[in-house]
């Protein structure tokens, strides 16, 4: 049958839509190639590394933290090896259950409940309540910082047991504590970083300073020096796949240590401070209280032993103390009660920076500055009457003492308040009384000269200012207080505090007479602390200089380079004439050999170490009375402080003289052996490292490379005692090659 032939304009439109579509597909591939040849050729680079970015996962690497070290190298806070069983969560995730099985067999091993181990490797969020993981997904989690040789055994044996569970030696925070030298609200301790301060630390880059499990200090020098201990952590780019299984490592950067920070405390004189301390407050409670008819409680107290030619601590301790210890790896929460409970007498606190009290006859020296700049002679007399009668009340020397007439200078010596009523009275009088127009507050102006009623600025933190109750403070405080007071003095009712109420509600924004006499002997409103003491007799031996307290003397790389040197600080200088000093140094020689502190000081040999003293006595409202005693000689000023200790002399005298004995080297029969003497002369030098970083100082054996962690130190020349950490490692790495085998 013959082909019916298509109309013309039919084929001429399907070859019209062919070419169309061919067009069109070759401009597709055309803009594909484009597009292909973009990605691939022009930002190639890019957009490969990009991809291979979304496949690594940095995770911090912690350096390891710079120590502290006491004035001849020896550490008070170093870096021990400890095993720490850690859990890797990627591993976890693979098993079929989600690792439960096995998180339950690692608590089995390490004796904890399985909920313990399971909350430990939990991640932390908004709603999921502490224990918690706060670090990455992809670092290993630690279980436990304290786990026996047997355990880690177990579990490096048993691999199969424990996947993603690891048991390795690791650097953990320790306090060794070198001549029982504890120091712990000294040195601080360590704690994890809070979600505040990540947000808060942040760098140049805009970046955190922190990561989410970082340690941080929390007080003393591990607070204040932070910054130069923690180092610069690494980076570890961990290689994951597509369910974010970890496959390896990409490389990064290594961590780097921490700087080491040198300080002017000797452990042998601090270890002696503190069982001194401690010694005094038993032996105290032991000690029947004639006037309250009881033996003294003595619950809480501090000494500091200070360099007087530079403010530098030779020595400082608090009592009630703790070990630093129970902070590293988390404190439980029984320590942690124990630490903060009412029951503890607050061990957390610092006595000797952030402890305010009364100086009682100790603020003397004060008193008497101010009044010979007010115009009083060296020769004046005043008379030492057993008691003073002032604006109808009595004011009575503390034992009811009456010596006649007498000088400061003997006044001081015996203790006499009623000379320093007398002459607070009179500048009463001089000033106005209770309408003064324009007072000189020559005794209230000695007090502020003295540094008082401020921050030392000594380096650690939470220091407390103290208190001078000048006019100003006075005005201040009253309207301060004014409705509480006159609400109580309007209750009607007749008890002590009421009447007092009564009365600060009438007057007290006025500086009163009896205000003025009580703050001439250190009574009344004045607070001070012992670091302030320690500055003001410091200053009394030196001639007159104000140093800064200062406890570090120098940052230090691991291997002894100086970073930062830290000399001391002049803040001042007594008000005081080189006359009037000798006066004061004269009487207070005099305090050790005929006055308070002579009957605890017997045969001490005054002609070769002449030992300075001021002893205090300070009341306070409901408690028995504050022991203070304040000394110098031409190199070190100590001063102790025992609440509820008693008289100066009887509660804290012999611990001092103790202290000193060690430091002079003075003998039971008071004689001086210069080979027992541990620190005739302050020290002023750094301790010389060696080049891997060990510290061999000429009065101490060398310190063994091998007693602080440092990953990559180089191992000691020639032998020695072994490490018992490095032992343990050579067992794990042992059962390892077992476990493989």
């Amino acid at each position: 049958m013959p082909r019916i032939p298509e109309p013309a304009g039919r084929s001429t439109r399907v070859t019209g839509r062919l070419l169309v579509l061919q067009v069109i597909v070759l401009s597709l591939l055309a803009t594909l190639g484009g597009r292909l040849w973009y990605l691939q050729i022009r930002d190639g680079r890019q957009y490969s590394q990009e991809a291979v970015s979304n496949h690594l996962r940095p995770v911090q690497v912690p350096a390891v933290r710079g120590e502290i070290l006491d004035a001849n190298g020896q550490p008070l806070a170093d870096n021990t090896t400890q095993l720490v069983v850690t859990v890797s969560r990627t591993a976890l995730l693979q098993q079929q259950d989600g690792g439960v099985a096995v998180l339950n067999r690692l608590a089995q091993v390490l004796g904890m409940t399985p909920t313990e181990v399971h909350d430990k490797v939990r991640l932390c969020d908004a709603v999921t309540p502490q224990p918690c993981w706060n670090g990455s997904p992809y670092q290993p989690i630690p279980v436990t910082t304290q786990a026996t040789a047997q355990q880690a055994m177990q579990i490096v044996e048993r691999r199969e047991d424990f996947p993603g569970v690891a048991a390795d030696p690791t650097a953990v925070r320790d306090y060794p504590a070198p001549n029982g030298a504890n120091a712990a609200q000294l040195l601080g301790y360590l704690s994890p970083v809070t979600q505040d301060e990540i947000n808060a630390a942040t760098g140049p880059d805009g970046k955190s300073l922190y990561s989410a499990s970082d340690q941080v200090g929390r007080a003393g020098l591990e607070s204040v020096y932070d910054r130069q201990l923690r180092g610069l952590p690494g980076i570890d780019d961990l290689e994951v796949d597509n369910l974010g299984r970890v496959m390896g490592s990409g490389g990064g950067t290594a961590p780097v240590a921490g700087d080491d920070v040198v300080t002017s405390i000797d452990s042998r004189i601090q270890g002696i401070a503190e069982t001194q301390l401690q010694q005094a407050l038993l032996t105290l409670r032991k000690t029947w209280d004639t006037v309250t008819h009881q033996n003294y409680k003595a619950d809480s107290g501090a000494v500091v032993v200070m360099d007087v030619h530079t403010g530098r601590v030779i020595a400082m301790a608090s009592n009630p103390s703790y070990n630093p210890n129970v902070w590293t790896g988390g404190i439980s929460d029984h320590d942690y009660s124990a630490l903060t409970n009412t029951s503890s007498d607050f061990p957390l606190l610092d006595r000797a920076t952030q402890g305010q009290s009364a100086p009682g006859s100790t603020f003397k020296v004060v008193t008497t500055s101010g009044a010979f700049n007010a115009g009083y002679t060296y020769s004046d007399k005043f008379p030492c009457t057993s008691a003073m009668t002032i604006g109808g009340r009595v004011f009575k020397n503390f034992e009811g003492e009456n010596f006649g007439d007498i000088d400061i200078a003997k006044a001081l010596e015996v203790s006499c308040d009623t000379v320093f009523y007398n002459i607070a009275y009179q500048q009463w009088i001089k000033d106005g009384a209770n309408h003064p127009t324009h007072p000189a507050d020559w005794l209230y102006q000695a007090a502020h000269e003295f540094g008082l009623g401020q921050k030392t600025g000594i380096d650690l933190p939470g220091e407390v200012a103290g208190r001078v109750p000048d006019r100003a403070w006075h005005d201040a405080y009253y309207n301060e207080m004014k409705d509480i007071w006159c609400k109580q003095a309007a209750s009607g009712k007749n008890d002590y505090g009421t009447e007092v109420a009564r009365e600060d509600c009438t007057d007290f924004a006025t500086l009163r007479a009896g205000d003025e006499v009580n703050y001439a002997i250190g009574q009344g409103d004045t607070l001070v602390t012992p670091i302030q003491m320690a500055r003001i007799y410091s200053a009394l031996a030196n001639g007159g200089t104000l140093y800064r307290p200062q406890i570090a003397k120098a940052v230090v790389t691991p291997t002894g380079k100086v970073v930062t040197d830290l000399p001391p600080v002049v803040q001042g200088h007594l008000p005081d004439t080189p006359r009037t000093l000798q006066y004061i140094d004269d009487a207070t020689a005099g305090v050790v050999t005929e006055g308070t502190a002579a009957w605890k000081f017997q045969g001490w040999p005054q002609n070769k170490i002449e030992l300075h003293a001021k002893t205090g006595t300070a009341e306070v409202v409901g408690k028995q009375t504050t022991s203070w005693f304040d000394t110098y000689t031409k190199d070190y000023a100590v001063v102790m402080t025992i609440a509820q200790g008693g008289t100066g002399s009887g509660g804290a005298g012999p611990a001092v003289r103790n202290i000193y004995n060690a430091l002079y080297g003075i003998q039971a029969n008071n004689t001086i052996d210069p080979k027992k003497a541990l620190l005739p002369t302050p020290q002023t030098a750094l301790p010389s490292f060696a080049p891997d970083g060990s510290i061999q100082p000429a009065s101490f054996e060398a310190r063994s490379p091998g007693s602080s962690y440092r990953p990559g130190a180089p191992a000691p020349a020639g032998g020695g005692q072994p490490n018992p950490q490095n032992q343990l490692a050579l067992g794990l790495e042992a059962a390892e090659r077992r476990a493989a085998a």
